[in-house]
């Protein structure tokens, strides 16, 4: 409605301006005719400019918002697929069980802060012990080991580590800092996403 009103005004002073010009014309005296000339240019600059100025807010109407990531264009549990540690079995989506929430936590092994998050997840296991954790890296398998060794995750069955060779997550998710954790619901809906500094705890009663 707005771009309706802005677009009639416009209409409207086009006549407005066309209706000056013709009466400068036919009305105009002998001594009239020295002047005309720089009435004229003088209505025909505010035309030109009303019709720059037009051109310009089309261009800022017609401007399309910024794309969503693709995660959020596609908001259910991507379709992973893992080296996973300690061995190299293929570990994908299709692994997932059905109606339990899922945690993909996207790290690097050689992360102070992915080292501190690791540490909050196990910390804060028991109110996670249901939901099915996968981390993920795009460090190569070597890399790996010693970060899952050190944090004894062996020890958490619904926890699951693996090399993103092809670094899939890491362009699906449009990740830019680590850690990065994105939470989905029993039904593989995204509820949620954290980039940098995540608690887990908060995590825990997000799902509950």
């Amino acid at each position: 409605m707005i771009w309706a009103k802005v677009n009639e005004n416009i209409v409207n002073f086009y006549l407005q301006i066309s209706v000056e010009i013709l009466q400068e014309l036919t009305n105009c005296t002998r001594m009239d005719k020295l002047l005309l000339p720089k009435k004229m240019m003088r209505l025909l600059f505010c035309f030109f400019t009303l019709v720059l100025g037009t051109q310009g807010f089309a261009q800022v109407k017609n401007v399309s918002p910024p794309a969503l990531p693709v995660y959020k264009q596609f908001p259910t549990v991507p379709p992973f697929a893992l080296y996973s540690v300690p061995d190299s079995i293929l570990f994908s989506k299709k692994d997932l069980k059905k109606n339990k929430a899922t945690i993909i936590f996207v790290f690097s092994p050689d992360c102070d802060h992915c080292q501190h998050a690791t540490e909050d997840l196990i910390k804060n296991y028991e109110a996670l012990k249901k939901v099915q954790i996968v981390m993920a890296t795009s460090l190569d398998y070597l890399t790996i080991a010693p970060f899952y060794a050190v944090n004894k995750l062996e020890r958490f069955k619904n926890i699951s580590m693996g090399w993103d060779k092809n670094r899939f997550l890491s362009n699906f998710y449009g990740i830019s800092s680590f850690p990065s954790v994105y939470v989905y619901d029993k039904k593989g809906n995204f509820v949620q996403g954290y980039e940098g500094n995540v608690s887990f705890e908060a995590v825990g009663k997000l799902l509950k």
